[in-house]
């Protein structure tokens, strides 16, 4: 039977979601937990792949069990074998056309941005840090020009494995709330690095470095040695993706936590 379940992490505990030879990702640890619920291998897959020192508050996977268990066991049963910086939040059944990655019409993405002179303590690996003021309303009219479907080339790193860098950038917004700056992503998929280096041009640009008009020249480019260094992963956070209501998922996208939103 196929199961849909949504999870949330830290990433900062493991070096990204999907599963490495020495065993330390996300789909690593949930594999081994989700084994030792079912007495058999179980594998996963996700609804989307992120980095080392990113977090996840909505990661969707789907597994097949051949053995029936209560729900139950599928959540609780399953966090008590996780590391403490992974949580299983719901597990339901679905029919066996669910894919948790290639059902998914929409994907989200946060980055929160701690903007004042002193670097993060308490928020240490949970938010991103720029030092200097930043305009926004700058990074605002920036972001315009991003919005859409493009080659985001220019965005994407050079190991993404991608078959296509043309993405429909539906949802871009920059706001600042207190000392924070936070960008909010929507897109039908995303290349790899792409919302951190979009993030890094927004800095430059809401620094005063580039122009507004240079995000249009730098995404026209198609040529990712023209943008800046890729942002650091510690304020993005992955979401959630959306799905047809057919397959009646609980909420599979949440916000960041309160307390940085």
């Amino acid at each position: 039977m196929r199961h849909a379940l949504g999870l949330e992490y830290d990433g900062r505990a493991f070096c990204g979601f999907q599963a490495l030879p020495d065993g330390c990702s996300v789909q690593d640890a949930l594999e081994r937990a989700l084994a030792a619920i079912a007495d058999a291998p179980v594998r996963v897959t996700g609804a989307g792949r992120t980095d080392a020192g990113v977090h996840a508050t909505s990661q969707v996977v789907h597994f097949d069990a051949t053995v029936e268990r209560p729900l139950t066991a599928w959540v609780r049963g399953v966090n008590a074998a996780l590391p403490p910086a992974a949580s299983v939040l719901w597990c339901v059944p679905v029919p066996d056309d669910f894919h948790a990655r290639f059902a998914a019409t929409a994907r989200h993405y946060t980055y929160v941005l701690l903007n004042r002179p002193e670097r993060p303590g308490l928020l240490d690996g949970r938010v991103g840090w720029h030092f200097a003021p930043l305009d926004v309303d700058a990074m605002r009219d920036g972001a315009r020009l991003l919005v859409g479907t493009h080659d985001f080339s220019s965005f994407r790193a050079a190991a993404c494995q991608a078959k296509s860098p043309i993405k429909t950038l539906q949802v871009l917004d920059v706001a600042r709330h207190g000392g924070f700056v936070r960008f909010d992503f929507k897109a039908n998929a995303f290349l790899h690095h792409m919302v951190r280096n979009l993030v890094g041009a927004l800095v430059a640009v809401g620094s005063g470095k580039r122009p507004v008009q240079w995000l249009a020249e730098l995404l026209a480019a198609a040529d990712r040695t023209r943008g800046p260094a890729t942002f650091a992963p510690d304020g993005l956070y992955f979401r959630g993706a959306e799905y047809d209501a057919r397959f009646a998922l609980p909420p599979t996208v949440t916000d960041v936590p309160t307390l940085i939103g």
